[in-house]
């Protein structure tokens, strides 16, 4: 599997009844280094503009690769560098996806990911390398400095779970990953 955040532009077969996008070809995506295999889909509704969910992640025995897109609404979507000894530890890299523009981010294991909605009534969709296990379920806090991040929240303010209220900064994390000596490819946002 590759240890690269990819930002994937789907093609659209357009005619007047509207459009068909292929979001999962294994060998294609095999070919450009996604070579993993998922197991569950997800899907999130969130009501308000400037929802965060995240930073969030999996650890092994069920650590998750991701693969995200946005059907309806529109989202900025990170992946947070969480791997030990990298040399972008902390740094993210982030792309606009949106049920208009079609975009899917890879968000490989090693990354905490997140998102914040720019519209109400967004819906996310994303598929998983593994199952969802309490147990191995983690995250960092979304308004740490370490990271930086930093969020297009509307005046009002972020819309946050009570679990996502309480996670560790990065400088009181131990991090479970390890670095794979595969750099990030590119921090900061991906286009």
């Amino acid at each position: 599997m590759t240890a690269s955040v990819t930002l994937i532009t789907t093609r659209r077969f357009a005619d007047d009844r509207g459009w068909f996008s292929e979001t999962w070809a294994e060998a294609k995506y095999a070919a450009m280094g996604i070579d993993v295999r998922f197991v569950q889909d997800n899907q999130s509704c969130s009501t308000h503009a400037g929802t965060i969910r995240g930073i969030h992640f999996q650890t092994a025995p069920h650590a998750q690769a991701k693969l995200v897109r946005c059907v309806r609404g529109a989202i900025v979507d990170y992946a947070v560098d969480l791997r030990k000894g990298s040399p972008t530890y902390g740094k993210t890299a982030f792309a606009t996806l949106s049920a208009e523009n079609g975009r899917q981010l890879f968000v490989p294991v090693g990354f905490g990911h997140a998102f914040v909605t720019l519209e109400p009534g967004t819906e996310v969709a994303y598929k998983v390398s593994d199952v969802y296990a309490a147990d191995c379920d983690g995250g960092v806090a979304w308004d740490c400095p370490e990271i930086g991040i930093d969020w297009p929240l509307p005046v009002t303010g972020p819309v946050l779970s009570d679990k996502d209220r309480v996670l560790p900064r990065l400088a009181d994390f131990d991090s479970p990953f390890e670095y794979d000596d595969t750099p990030l490819a590119a921090t900061g946002d991906l286009g």
